[in-house]
Order: structure tokens, then C-alpha cells, then sequence
């Protein structure tokens, strides 16, 4: 028996019309075009379903039946299985004793993606694409270039180096003057850089990822949100500190650089640090996840920003070798001393069932 399959990926023959899928029968699928092309003459599904009738209609040398199978709207993955799951349907619903074959039917590349999904079930003797002859190959352009947009390996080999060439032009009259008679095609070109880069980079999806994340964050109560906007204006504050240190600096060679930005900022840094340790720590405890070991992070960060201000301060020449040893030496010691604290703490305080235990829940006696 040969089955003709019409595909609709996108399952637009489900949405606008209502009929339940799939659609199984000469007649059936007569209808189920005829409902389509009422409610939608010009969508191209309905040229696939009068195609696979006229198909089926044209084979008169062996049995043939004729089916329209539906996908969801959306993802390609969840479509491709619901189309899958109607196929196994339709197998199903024919004589078990037939050797079936299928001529799929789809009305462009995009539908043509859950061929391999049929293949598994049944075997395959053709696929025929109906297109609008006037338009035959614009819904495979677009397709292609979808897939080119949404493959992260194209992206980082095409778009990125493409968003930096563009990017080149506009980084180059930055230092103009805003008169200059090509700044307004640079600052086109650089917008369209901006643009394609953050595609190439999938921005998109990580901007999205962190918009989910803190709204989740704020309806949850957490309270790293608001230690995560006080350490970034803390971290700011440094950079303007460790710049206006710099400027102090007469001269200075490039080593003095370094050290005046490090040791106007490490202050401010270190209590960005130490914030953000702090609110990451409390929320560990509000979800029942709390290890002592968590609170080693503000007592790094406090040993950290002491050795690096010792450091930066010894190469300016505002503190002697002497403060550098002690501090040096008490910064690893501080470090050693929390590590072995906690652990202990650990060790004795935190039992295997209390692990998932938050602060509401049993103590053990």
C-alpha cells in the first residue's frame, strides 16, 4: 500500500480550523482543505492537502490511501515528535498485513526537516514540494538563512567576523568630531555591527536567560538581586577611585599604573565582594542548601583585597617591605584559619539529614 502523507509542520490545519488530527481518508482530507482554504485561501497547506488528494487520485495500479498529519506551532523538536506520533496513528489505523510505503507531501524545506522522523516508521519512496510557482524558492531562502541565524557554529564563523568588520569603520571616526561628514554612515554601520554581533554571540538568548532569571528572582524573594545591584555600583565607585588614583601619579611607568588603579579601587572591590558573598550565602540558607564551607567567600575576598592593597601600595612606595611581609603573611593566614573553621564546623554541626533541611524545618536532637 502506498500512504500519501501531507505535512503540515507548523500545524496551521489544526489551529485555524479545529479539526482533530490526524486526517485519514480521501474524503476527510477533502474537507479538511476545503475548511482550511475557507478560513485562510492563502496559506500554502491547502495546495499540500489537494495535492496529496490529486495523488492519491491519479493511482489506480495499487492500494493507496491518503493522510494529513499535523506538527505544533513553535518548537521543531516538539513538532517533529507530534508529527511522528500522528504517523504511528495512521499506520496504525491501516491493515496490519499491508507492506505500507509513504509519498510524503510538504510545501517547503521547513516541513521537509521531519523526513527523517517519518523514515524511522515507514519507508519512504518520495517527497513532492508544492510551492507557488511565483514564489518557488523564497520560503527555502528564508529557511536557510533561518537556519543559518539559529546554527551557533555558523554563527560564530560568519556573523561575528562580519559584526567586527562592520564594527572597524565606526571604531575608526569614534576619535573624529562629530561634524565629520561620514559619522552618520558610521554610526549606521556600527549599529548594524552591534546588531549582527550580538546575533553571531546569541545575546538574545543570555539577555532573555538573565531577564528570566532575576524576575524569577524578585517573585522568589532573592536577596543576591539587591546584593548584586549594590556590588555593581560598588564596583563602579572602585573603577572611578582607582582612576582618580592614577591621576594622583606623576609620571608613572606602566607597573605604577597598575598598582594606582589597584590600590584606588581594591577597597570598594572587596566590598563588592564581600556583599555579594553575603547575600549569595543567605540565600543558600533560605532554600535549605546552606554548607558552612560558603562562608569561606567574604574571608577569601577580605584576604585577597589585603595582599593585593599590600602589593600595590610597597610598589608606590607608600608602604615598606615590612607591611608588605605582614600582610602577606596575614592574608594566607586568614585565608588557612576560615578554611579550617568552617571545615571543622562543618564536620560537627551539619548532620546528613539536616542537609536538605531549611530554616523552618527539624532539628535534631
Amino acid at each position: 500500500m502506498l500512504l500519501v502523507l501531507c505535512i503540515d509542520l507548523d500545524d496551521d490545519l489544526g489551529r485555524k480550523t479545529g479539526i482533530d488530527t490526524p486526517v485519514i481518508g480521501r474524503d476527510a482530507v477533502v474537507d479538511a482543505a476545503v475548511a482550511l482554504a475557507s478560513n485562510d485561501p492563502e496559506d500554502s497547506d491547502v495546495n499540500v492537502l489537494f495535492e496529496g488528494v490529486h495523488i492519491y487520485d491519479d493511482i489506480t495500479d495499487e492500494p493507496v490511501e491518503v493522510a494529513a498529519v499535523t506538527g505544533v506551532d513553535g518548537s521543531d523538536v516538539a513538532a517533529n515528535r507530534a508529527v511522528g506520533e500522528e504517523v504511528d496513528t495512521v499506520l496504525a489505523s491501516l491493515a496490519a498485513s499491508e507492506d505500507v510505503r509513504a509519498l510524503i507531501v510538504t510545501d517547503g524545506a521547513q516541513d521537509e526537516s521531519v523526513v527523517p522522523v517519518i523514515r524511522s516508521r515507514v519507508r519512504i519512496d518520495g517527497v513532492r514540494r508544492v510551492v507557488v510557482r511565483q514564489a518557488q524558492n523564497l520560503e527555502s531562502m528564508y529557511y536557510t538563512i533561518k537556519q543559518v541565524l539559529d546554527d551557533p557554529e555558523t554563527r560564530g564563523t560568519i556573523l561575528v567576523p562580519l559584526g567586527i568588520l562592520l564594527l572597524i569603520y565606526p571604531l575608526t571616526i569614534a576619535i573624529e568630531a562629530l561634524g565629520y561628514p561620514g559619522s552618520a554612515l558610521g554610526v549606521i554601520s556600527g549599529l548594524l555591527g552591534l546588531y549582527i554581533l550580538a546575533r553571531g554571540l546569541g545575546a538574545e538568548k543570555i539577555l532573555d536567560e538573565a531577564v528570566e532569571r532575576t524576575t524569577s528572582g524578585l517573585y522568589a524573594g532573592r536577596v543576591t538581586i539587591i546584593t548584586y545591584v549594590v556590588a555593581a555600583a560598588l564596583l563602579a565607585i572602585g573603577g572611578v577611585s582607582g582612576v582618580q588614583e592614577l591621576e594622583r601619579q606623576t609620571d608613572p611607568d606602566a607597573l605604577e599604573v597598575i598598582a594606582s588603579l589597584v590600590s584606588g579601587a581594591i577597597q570598594w572591590f572587596a566590598a563588592a565582594g564581600i556583599t555579594s558573598s553575603l547575600g549569595r550565602v543567605t540565600d543558600e540558607y533560605l532554600d535549605g542548601s546552606f554548607r558552612w564551607r560558603y562562608l569561606n567567600a567574604p574571608f577569601y575576598v577580605l584576604s585577597i583585597a589585603a595582599v593585593l592593597h599590600a602589593v600595590s601600595a610597597f610598589f608606590l612606595g607608600i608602604r615598606d617591605l615590612e607591611y608588605l611581609a605582614v600582610m602577606l603573611t596575614g592574608g594566607t593566614l586568614l585565608g588557612l584559619v576560615s578554611t579550617l573553621a568552617f571545615a571543622v564546623a562543618e564536620a560537627r554541626f551539619d548532620h546528613p539529614e539536616q542537609h536538605n533541611q531549611g530554616p523552618g524545618g527539624p532539628s535534631s536532637e
